[in-house]
């Protein structure tokens, strides 16, 4: 691999952190460009990322680009993958492809069809999906013209569904005398929270211990905010089902850690259930890797810099929680000031930064310089800031002298924070310091995307982890 070709790969790559939610069209353009310039690389990229990353937006549209593609190992790679995906997932996907690819080949719709037709072999397999993706169903035999089985029918499209499916039940749901029959109901169909808590009439403790039984991990998680509003918390059997939950989701593959960690600032429990979800994000950001280097993180908190506190004190539970090497926190305006925490959770962090209020002027280096005074060695910097350096010492002329006094050189990751200007990102690339770029967007579910990069040995590493991985072929393939 020679330099040029890392160096357009790690842009690739760089390019990944950034992660705006639930807009297809606003990563559209970096993907084509992407496999546009280097398909190969593409093609393994969207496969180690379907196992390692952890925003949706991306998967979606590394799929698309895959069975949209000119080639036919890409192709192949897209239609074992698409099975991966939930239906609502996957009529996201046919509708990037037809606006932004401009098709959906015979071989997409071809694994499409199978993928329809798979559920309605298993009625309980096809129950579930629809009750759950009752639009995205419809749309996707609609939108490809591909004609459903008769219980297919029946229930999407004629709304007169058998009495042994699970659309049936729904029905009688709503029309349950009492709460014993409505939890009877939940608990032998197991109807999930979202559909089944619209058709009850009375949220009782009976009921509410039925809804919760028939929860993933992750809905648990999801819909904390809602069965505390009903009440769920203040009954002891319920509240004990819900922790026994929350508690597989640790160890859940399909939970997603800042899922949790946000969860728990915006439903309002109890510390204990807040703990809780605190050790499900800790339990689930250590899937991502270990960070094996000493590691700095500087937090800016002058003038105006309230979020770029919020974030740090984010990336440092999420770090904190995975680092085997030495991890020193910073924040700075025109003085650096060290913050240490009493533990690895959020909470803790949030307590190290109690008393951190933005104010004064801006010297990012004053951080670096302090290390350098200290003689605090590390291989990597995480930098959260605007970029808008003003005063001395600044980060740029600091860092050399860092390198000289402790022989080593770090790379620097810069988390950009609302209209960052660009400027220290500008004049650490002219002085040949590997850079990477995270820009912020608002959106917490894509801080974990820094795991992978932070943890592995090298860039280069990664990109050999991302090379060696192989791409699925079809098995009706000669």
């Amino acid at each position: 691999m020679n330099t040029a070709e890392r160096d357009l790969r790690l842009e690739m790559l760089n390019s990944l952190l950034t992660t705006p939610h639930r807009k297809l069209e606003d990563v559209t353009e970096i993907h084509q460009l992407m496999v546009e310039l280097d398909p190969i690389f593409y093609g393994h990229l969207a496969v180690w990322y379907q196992k390692n990353g952890d925003v949706r937006d991306h998967k979606e549209v590394f799929l698309g680009h895959l069975l949209a593609s000119n080639l036919t190992e890409h192709r192949d790679a897209g239609f074992m993958m698409l099975p991966e995906f939930p239906p609502y997932q996957v009529a996201r996907i046919v509708d990037f492809m037809k606006v932004h690819r401009g098709k959906v080949p015979r071989s997409a719709r071809t694994a499409v069809i199978r993928y329809l037709k798979e559920r309605e072999k298993n009625a309980k397999f096809f129950d579930r999906a629809a009750l759950r993706n009752r639009k995205a169903m419809k749309h996707l035999y609609a939108s490809l013209h591909i004609k459903p089985s008769a219980r297919a029918d029946a229930i999407l499209f004629k709304d007169k569904p058998p009495e042994d499916s699970l659309a049936f039940a729904l029905k009688k749901l709503a029309k349950a005398a009492t709460p014993l029959e409505q939890a009877q109901l939940i608990v032998d169909c197991k109807i999930p929270y979202t559909i089944a808590v619209g058709a009850v009439k009375q949220i009782t403790p009976t009921v509410l211990m039925a809804l919760v039984n028939t929860m993933s991990p992750q809905e648990t998680i999801n819909n904390l905010k809602s069965l505390q509003k009903r009440g769920a918390m203040e009954y002891p059997e319920v509240k004990a089902l819900i922790e026994a939950k929350l508690k597989e989701a640790q160890t859940d593959s399909r939970v997603s850690a800042f899922k949790a960690m946000k969860a728990a600032e915006v439903a309002g429990i109890d510390e204990a259930t807040t703990a809780s979800l605190e050790l499900v994000a800790d339990e689930q950001i250590k899937r991502g890797g270990k960070i094996t280097k000493p590691t700095a993180l500087f937090v800016d908190k002058s003038s105006s810099m309230t979020l770029s506190l919020e974030v740090g004190k984010q990336i440092a539970a999420l770090i904190s929680g995975i680092a085997e090497a030495e991890l020193f926190v910073y924040a700075f305006d025109a003085i650096a000031q060290p913050i240490t925490a009493n533990g690895k959770a959020l909470s803790d962090w949030e307590k190290a930064f109690e008393h951190i209020f933005p104010k004064g002027r801006t010297s990012i280096g004053a951080s670096l310089e302090t290390m350098r005074l200290k003689q605090q060695a590390v291989e990597q910097i995480i930098l959260v800031t605007d970029e808008g350096e003003n005063t001395s010492p600044y980060f740029k002329d600091v860092y050399h002298s860092y390198c000289e006094d402790l022989k080593v050189k770090p790379d620097v990751v810069i988390v950009k924070i609302g209209n960052s200007s660009g400027y220290l990102e500008s004049q650490l690339r002219r002085a040949g310091v590997a850079v990477e770029i995270f820009t912020f967007a608002g959106d917490y579910y894509a801080l974990p995307n820094l795991v992978p990069f932070l943890s592995r040995p090298s860039r280069l590493d990664l990109l050999m982890e991302i090379m060696e991985t192989t791409l699925p072929v079809r098995p009706d393939r000669n």
